[in-house]
């Protein structure tokens, strides 16, 4: 098993996607579909934007909070598709060096847009 905190809480993730664990957070909002789980995403991110506003070291400390809190409900979403960290790893590196706009362009491109 991983020592990496990520790639065991993504692993754990997928695991209850499959097998929907009774009395699990994961598998109600895994049966709520992408509504119930993208409403729990966007919730999530506005506690995050929030958090970001408070000073100090108290803001600080909840502001990475709640940016643990979105990044598990994204990863819920993610592992309902059985995307892995590895995956990820891969498309920001393939990302790595270039310009957000020039990569948002060659995307647009790549569909045909």
């Amino acid at each position: 098993m991983s020592t990496d905190v990520l790639d065991r809480l993504m692993s754990q993730l997928h695991q209850r996607a499959i097998d929907l664990p009774e009395g699990s957070y994961t598998t109600k909002l895994i049966r709520g579909g992408l509504s119930k789980m993208g409403g729990k995403v966007a919730e999530e991110v506005f506690e995050l934007i929030d958090s970001a506003r408070e000073q100090g070291q108290s803001g600080r400390e909840h502001t990475i909070r709640e940016a643990c809190d979105v990044l598990y409900h994204l990863w819920v979403v993610l592992a309902t598709r059985q995307i892995t960290v590895d995956e990820l790893r891969a498309e920001l590196e393939r990302r790595e060096g270039v310009s957000g706009i020039v990569e948002k362009q060659n995307r647009h491109k790549e569909q045909g847009q």
